[in-house]
């Protein structure tokens, strides 16, 4: 028997998250949890068990790793703590300004329960974060970076959804070029977030909704918008089936820095990733830390981490010892 993942929320990540485990020998869907209809969801896998979200407990015994599917803005915040206390959990909560605050609530529920929560499972924070810590310890003299896009940004396009009035909405985080030039190039400049992204929101808004409104509730958006030049462009439903049906993304973190008595030799360290597919990169990671808490668990460790907490190996498949001869 592999490992029993527990899907919670089937949206987009959701959906993603079943694809990721279909390709993990060591892991098998155990069970989908929804909100909607259950007998409204077609689920992938063939026989899979779909039920309400209400009925989560039932599935205690029957559940290794929940992996937690829904939005950063309203969602996690409440689901992660609640089943945090029945299941080992792991999450995508992705505003930033706000981990160490869902750290702390996550972490007093899994140690109670003595269970394991991993959060901030993704690309950023995840694996940038990981970048990130050894960019600047290998270059302590130095300044860091980090470019979004061009792409669709799951979470921000939630936080547009989530405002009375709105039916869809994509949101595109896009790179200031001259910035990008300029930090590749060396040169070390001093950029505030509005320097390096622009955000562009394209939106359907319900009929006789207060578009003015809107527009100004999402450019005002603290953590989210508030701090960016912001264009809002309201479309049709059809407009956006038809522009916007793609969840692409990408990003790159830089770190520019100086080695030597006199900081005479210039490095720059870029990772970079293309992605086509948003939500099924994020729930690839998403499920790679799912085989991370379950090992965990199995340590009698207890309480809340983050990928800077969890060992790389215990992410992969593979045996030590293989990960040593193959990928050291």
């Amino acid at each position: 028997m592999g490992i029993r993942i527990g899907i919670f929320g089937y949206g987009n990540l959701g959906r993603g998250v079943e694809s990721a485990i279909m390709q993990n020998e060591d892991m098998e869907l155990a069970a989908i949890f929804t909100r909607r209809d259950p007998a409204s969801i077609v689920p992938r896998t063939e026989g899979a068990l779909v039920l309400s979200a209400d009925r989560v407990l039932e599935m205690k015994n029957d559940i290794d790793v929940m992996v937690l599917c829904g939005g950063s803005a309203t969602d996690l915040p409440e689901q992660t703590p609640m089943l945090a206390a029945h299941f080992n959990v792991v999450d995508s909560f992705d505003t930033h300004a706000r981990i160490p605050e869902h750290f702390a609530n996550v972490d007093r529920a899994a140690k109670a329960a003595k269970k394991v929560a991993v959060i901030s499972v993704g690309w950023d924070p995840g694996m940038f974060s990981l970048n990130r810590l050894m960019a600047s310890a290998i270059l302590p003299e130095g300044e860091e970076y980090t470019f979004w896009g061009k792409g669709v940004s799951q979470g921000h396009s939630d936080a547009i959804r989530r405002i009375e009035g709105v039916l869809d909405a994509r949101q595109y985080t896009v790179p200031v070029e001259s910035a990008l030039e300029a930090v590749r190039a060396g040169k070390a400049p001093t950029l505030t977030a509005r320097e390096k992204h622009t955000r562009e929101c394209f939106v359907v808004a319900k009929e006789g909704a207060d578009l003015a409104l809107i527009e100004k509730t999402i450019k005002e958006m603290p953590n989210y918008f508030a701090d960016y030049n912001t264009t809002v462009t309201f479309i049709t439903k059809e407009e956006l089936a038809r522009d916007h049906a793609g969840i692409p993304h990408g990003g790159r973190v830089i770190r520019s820095g100086r080695t030597g008595v006199n900081k005479e030799n210039g490095h720059v360290i870029e990772y970079s990733l293309k992605l086509d597919s948003n939500p099924e990169f994020t729930a690839s990671v998403l499920v790679a830390y799912a085989r991370a808490a379950y090992r965990l668990c199995a340590e009698r460790q207890k309480g809340c981490r983050t990928v800077l907490d969890v060992p790389p190996s215990y992410i992969s498949a593979m045996a030590p010892a293989e990960l040593r001869k193959t990928l050291l």
